[in-house]
């Protein structure tokens, strides 16, 4: 099981959301000691050009991904808007040798709309034909037959399952690994509740059992990428111990 983590998890948040520490490095020099194998980089609208990933080498750390969480925004369908945000993100990645950039489509970025749906779609194919060599990895809440438009656009399109979105958004996990199992290249390991609550592991509605036991019928050999409930402030190492050990115990059962 290759585990890794979200970018923050391993420090103290800033003001309760999810940013790039200051010292990034730290976070990447504790990934031996708590056998962690990667980090998903996260870049935020907030602090977008002072993000060390785009001036600085990253490319000796162990990331797997860069998450657009930048392109959550009410303006994320205007074709502008979207270019300026993810063709920086797109070159940093090419640049420090990473394969995979995760687009996050939910929230304010949500394409449930058919016509938002539209728009956004046809940014995405550009992109995809203008990167061919990277790997865009859908995390959405959305209909499996809206989830499939987009998937389908390109080759190089995948699928980051969140496991507690799934949940929240009341789909059934058992078909939705069946149905997107060969697409799915990451797994956000989160615990929620249906009515959208996100609790530590095995307190909420996610039924991790059924979601270890289908995603080891289809041979899933891709990475988990621990998002979970933060606990007490300074205490995020011992958190995020606990919770990898859980879904380590969970994943066994059924390897």
């Amino acid at each position: 099981m290759r585990t890794g983590i979200i970018q923050g998890r391993l420090t103290p948040p800033h003001k309760g959301f999810q940013e790039c520490p200051k010292d990034w490095t730290r976070e990447f020099d504790l990934l031996e000691s708590l056998s962690l194998t990667h980090i998903e980089w996260i870049v935020t609208k907030k602090h977008f050009k002072e993000n060390p990933i785009f001036h600085e080498d990253v490319s000796k750390y162990n990331v797997n991904s860069i998450c657009a969480d930048n392109l959550v925004d009410a303006k994320f369908n205007k074709k502008e808007y979207f270019f300026q945000n993810m063709v920086p993100i797109c070159n940093t990645a090419i640049n420090n040798e990473i394969k995979n950039i995760t687009i996050p489509l939910l929230e304010e970025s949500s394409v449930t709309h058919n016509m938002v749906r539209k728009q956004v779609c046809s940014y995405l194919k550009e992109l995809s034909e203008m990167y061919k060599d990277l790997s865009f990895s859908i995390e959405a809440e959305l209909e499996p037959d809206k989830l499939d438009e987009i998937i389908n656009i390109n080759d190089n399109f995948m699928i980051t399952y969140d496991t507690g979105n799934v949940t929240s958004f009341g789909l059934n996990h058992e078909e939705y690994i069946y149905r997107f199992g060969d697409k799915i290249n990451n797994v956000h390991l989160k615990d929620r509740t249906f009515d959208a609550k996100t609790v530590f592991p095995l307190m909420g509605d996610t039924d991790f059992k059924q979601i270890f036991k289908y995603l080891n019928k289809i041979n899933y050999d891709g990475v988990f990428t621990l998002q979970t409930a933060r606990g007490p402030t300074g205490q995020e190492i011992n958190t995020i111990t606990k919770h990898k050990s859980i879904f380590e115990e969970l994943y066994n059962e059924y390897a």
